[in-house]
């Protein structure tokens, strides 16, 4: 018998080396090793969990008739809390030094989050687990400790309600088991995000080791099972490591194998077989022992390295900083988890206050943290220029609203200037996006009333649709509809007098990205007349420019085009306030960011976008307003412009540039009409 007055499972060697799989399946995958399900690991630990605390409460309800929450919950943070603690202050520290003020501002938030055992819900509220962003979230892997602590308090209140009754325990077992298994089915193809990170599509696969557990119990299982079953077991969850895709998919049907593997293993993990004899030598149990603690380093290891490193050159790269997380964790559990686990002079008292004030102390600094905004006075002067210009891009978009009525009725329409039937008509992309503060304020100045159509990706020109590599089919097809719709409301727009077009002329005409973002691509195609295979794109540009100012022609007497800011190939704030900011890091990579350019390569890029607007000009269809003077002096292009940041990355314009130089569209708001912006967000 225990102290606690049941008697304790007795130690079982191979479930220490089924930890050890689960924890390289999770390392190796984070690490790049390609393994395509080596997430899989964490449902393996699922198991594991609601076998030994599940059997752990049954037996103690079979032998007192009672369960003891204090005991319970004194157990578990005796068990987890000192290395998740640990864990998270070094990840601070670490990340005062060289986390940007709004990154080291999500942290404080997600640190809040995981010590109230409520980062799954925080991280399913942001991007989901597989997308590329996740990779700059250090404590992204504490959903899972959020999903058992859930269960660690779900399960023994379960247990407490229904214990009286014996067969009524194991039916609400089974009813909640089921329950949860088939939502997980059905909701991940509609809800992947959710049955992903929540408890309740997560719940069965702890119960399933729940159920294992007093199943073993209650028939006096020696867990020897059959080869068989260890050899199938261990399949599935090889198979599962290997070939299970990440996605939208998962969890859904595609959890079964690695849940029901473990189920396998561990009913037969006591048996003589090879497979049992792979999980019971020295050094898998080794690696299972190390295993909480691997599992809690290893991740913000991953992304703080590959943060301050600008990604991992290779996989030998990857293995070294392997090696740091094995090392690390063999420190984190022979000095932090087993003196606190071991030290019975620890009693309940001790434990509770200790894990409370600890929780404060995380709560406290993460609020702290939080409220500073990631505390931007930690870096030099030249470092915050680039920070304050990658955190000048929201603009305040309260006064937009969804038009309900005809012509323009389901598009975001965005009011400027003072209030009044719009005389002004702005139509661009996401170059009208950045431009939004200076169009607002030189529309108030003006007293000209207008209004912002814009849609990201979607140039602002008739007679095309576009296919392009950044948007999806459906986004596509929406600025294609939204185009046609624009197009034939001018007649019903009565106030407009005024029309400006903004876009990013050199994407179109070029069909490429430049420098930082030379990787996207976007294809023009005429959607008037016959079909047309022998045009270039800068052909179909330049058509498609002079049927716009025709249509516009028939509606409106005033049409300003907005020549495209220059674009500065190797500059975008936020990696270059990285660099700033790791500047004498040994760590850090070379400098690549540049915050100027050289006005005659950049003149070479933009002529193919200038050519169909200048010719407009040149026979008056046309106002051409210039934004390079602003922004370039005889020689170059520049970021920086008097201590203030200019650009949020190499071709939008942050909220100061746009205000600064609102001057140049007096020629569109200081008539008496007023303007409307439409714009496409590229």
């Amino acid at each position: 018998m225990s102290d606690h007055g049941f008697a304790k499972m007795p130690y079982r060697r191979d479930i220490d080396g089924l930890r050890a799989i689960a924890v390289l399946a999770v390392v190796l995958y984070h690490f790049g090793v390609p393994l395509r399900g080596g997430f899989v690991g964490v449902d393996i630990f699922f198991v594991i969990s609601g076998f030994l605390i599940g059997g752990l409460l049954w037996r103690e309800i079979d032998a007192t008739g009672r369960i003891s929450l204090r005991d319970f919950y004194v157990r578990r943070f005796r068990r987890l809390a000192p290395a998740f603690f640990a864990m998270v202050g070094v990840t601070a520290l670490i990340g005062w030094m060289i986390l940007l003020p709004f990154e080291y501002r999500e942290l404080g938030k997600s640190a809040i989050a995981a010590t109230v055992y409520l980062s799954n819900v925080f991280f399913y509220r942001q991007a989901g687990y597989f997308d590329t962003t996740s990779e700059e979230k250090p404590l992204l892997h504490t959903w899972s400790l959020a999903v058992e602590e859930q269960f660690y308090v779900f399960l023994p209140l379960l247990l407490i309600a229904v214990m009286r009754w014996y067969w009524g325990s194991i039916a609400a077992l089974v009813f909640a088991w089921a329950a949860s298994l088939a939502a997980c089915i059905v909701l991940t193809p509609s809800l992947p995000t959710a049955t992903f990170y929540l408890f309740p599509f997560r719940a069965w696969e702890l119960l399933s080791g729940v159920l294992l557990a007093i199943y073993g119990h209650e028939t006096r299982r020696r867990w020897q099972g059959a080869a068989w079953m260890s050899w199938l077991g261990f399949a599935l969850i090889v198979l599962s490591i290997t070939l299970i895709p990440a996605g939208p998919l998962f969890p859904g049907i595609l959890a079964i194998p690695p849940v029901l593997g473990t189920v396998l293993v561990l009913s037969s993990g006591a048996g003589d077989n090879s497979v049992n004899r792979l999980l019971t030598h020295r050094s898998m149990v080794l690696i299972g022992l190390l295993s909480y603690s691997l599992y809690l380093w290893h991740w913000p290891i991953y992304t703080l390295s590959d943060y301050l490193r600008g990604g991992h050159a290779n996989l030998i790269e990857s293995a070294g900083w392997m090696l740091v997380s094995l090392g690390v964790a063999w420190l984190s559990w022979r000095f932090v988890e087993t003196p606190i686990r071991r030290a019975n002079r620890l009693g309940p008292l001790a434990i509770l206050s200790g894990t409370a004030l600890a929780s404060a102390l995380v709560l406290g600094g993460g609020a702290w943290v939080y409220l500073k905004q990631g505390l931007p006075q930690r870096f030099s002067k030249d470092a915050q220029i680039h920070i304050a210009a990658s955190a000048d891009f929201l603009q305040d978009w309260s006064r937009c609203y969804i038009a309900s009525d005809l012509p323009l009725d389901g598009l975001e329409i965005c009011p400027i200037g003072p209030e009044g039937p719009p005389k002004v008509l702005v139509w661009g992309d996401s170059h009208a996006r950045a431009f939004k503060e200076g169009l607002d304020l030189a529309a108030h100045e003006a007293g000209t009333p207008g209004i912002i159509l814009w849609r990201a990706g979607c140039a602002p020109l008739i007679g095309i649709r576009k296919v392009e590599s950044a948007a999806t089919p459906e986004q596509d097809t929406a600025c294609t509809q939204a185009t046609k719709q624009i197009e034939q409301s001018f007649g019903r727009l009565p106030s407009l007098e005024t029309v400006l077009l903004i876009g990013r002329w050199a994407y179109y005409g070029s069909g490429k990205g430049f420098g930082l973002d030379q990787h996207n691509e976007i294809t023009l195609h005429s959607t008037t007349g016959p079909l047309r295979t022998d045009l270039s794109q800068p052909d179909l540009l330049a058509r498609a420019a002079q049927d716009t100012v025709a249509h516009l022609s028939r509606w409106v007497t005033n049409i300003h085009v907005l020549r495209q800011p220059p674009e500065l190939p190797m500059y975008h704030s936020r990696l270059a306030a990285r660099e700033a900011a790791h500047a004498g890091n040994p760590l850090a990579p070379p400098a690549r960011m540049q915050d100027k350019a050289p006005i005659a390569d950049l003149t070479a890029r933009a002529a193919v976008a200038d050519a169909p607007w200048a010719a407009l000009g040149a026979t008056g269809q046309i106002t051409q307003i210039d934004t390079w003077a602003g922004l370039c002096d005889a020689r170059h292009c520049h970021a920086i412009a008097q201590g203030v940041g200019q650009y949020f990355d190499n071709n939008h314009l942050t909220n100061s540039a746009a205000i600064r130089l609102r001057d140049i569209f007096l020629p569109v708001f200081s008539t008496d009409h007023t303007a409307t912006i439409i714009g496409d967000g590229s």
